[in-house]
């Protein structure tokens, strides 16, 4: 009799290791289906695991002679004193669950957020990741963004670029925001139905600022930005309006200088050897498809 629940215990603890990946596998499958936002589908499917998981171990105890309602009663207790004792990560949990179900964001936005800025890579139980633009990853509390004001920078497929240009007093207003205008209606990428604009706005001691900004699409901020400034300040040279310079005092220094060399030339360059990392077989991700295909390829070869 021994033997036998052995044999059941084993037979149940395979099979539903299996059923557990395949059901999660066809989850993701029918939410990729559906419209959901990929954070929504990642967090849902985060959830059938923890209950698929929770049922399959009540089964395997339930398998060798353990009863379960003491297990579900000392289960509730422990929740409530675990609750006592993480309110914050409580707090954490139930703000991921408003961040998902108002869809503050999605993944992909660009967002800043108590300093932080970045793009969003993921949203779990407790917290909020993001990649920076220098490639860190900084990992917030959720509580702390539904706290916080968040400035979603990716929320609409335009965004507006905005710049300011100083330039001495003595030159041609005029002259000036034609050639902003010139240089922001020279880029394709710049919308020409929302019309690039830029007047005089602050008069400064040394200075004259125009404030400029034009229009383009999200992807396209980045790249709009530098060709702005880059060619604004060669036709600046080129029309001689000159950028002010703040005033510093020079003395010229009599003395030899000299600069001491440390070490040899810069070595001749080695490239790294770097490993591909192979993808083990995962029943929660594997396409099914895939691996009848392979055996039909096999089966052909054999005949």
């Amino acid at each position: 009799m021994d033997i036998w629940k052995i044999i059941w215990f084993a037979v149940t603890f395979v099979i539903g290791l299996i059923v557990i990946k395949i059901l999660i596998n066809l989850t993701k499958k029918i939410l990729n289906k559906t419209k959901m936002e990929k954070i929504t589908q990642q967090f849902l499917v985060t959830v059938v695991k923890f209950v698929l998981y929770l049922v399959w171990i009540l089964i395997l105890l339930s398998q060798i002679g353990v009863e379960i309602t003491g297990i579900l009663t000392a289960f509730s207790a422990a929740i409530l004193a675990v609750g006592m004792a993480l309110q914050n990560n409580i707090a954490n949990i139930a703000n991921g669950i408003v961040i998902i179900t108002t869809q503050l964001f999605k993944k992909g936005d660009y967002i800043v957020v108590d300093g932080v800025e970045g793009s969003i890579t993921d949203i779990n139980f407790l917290f909020t990741t993001l990649i920076t633009f220098d490639n860190k990853k900084v990992t917030l509390p959720n509580s702390t963004i539904v706290n916080s004001n968040v400035i979603n920078l990716g929320a609409n497929p335009t965004r507006r670029v905005d710049f300011t240009f100083s330039v001495a007093h003595e030159s041609n207003v005029e002259l000036v925001k034609k050639i902003v205008k010139d240089v922001m209606k020279s880029n394709g990428k710049i919308y020409l139905t929302k019309p690039p604009f830029c007047r005089l706005s602050i008069i400064n001691k040394s200075s004259i600022d125009f404030a400029a900004n034009c229009w383009c699409d999200n992807e396209d901020y980045w790249e709009v930005y530098y060709y702005v400034i880059e060619n604004v300040f060669n036709e600046f040279k080129r029309n001689n309006i000159s950028v002010p310079y703040n005033k510093l005092e020079i003395r010229e220094r009599k003395d030899e200088v000299k600069m001491p060399v440390v070490g040899n030339s810069l070595p001749n360059r080695i490239e790294k050897v770097r490993e591909i990392k192979q993808s083990k077989f995962d029943l929660e991700n594997v396409e099914f498809t895939k691996i009848f295909k392979r055996k039909n390829k096999k089966n052909k070869k054999i005949d």
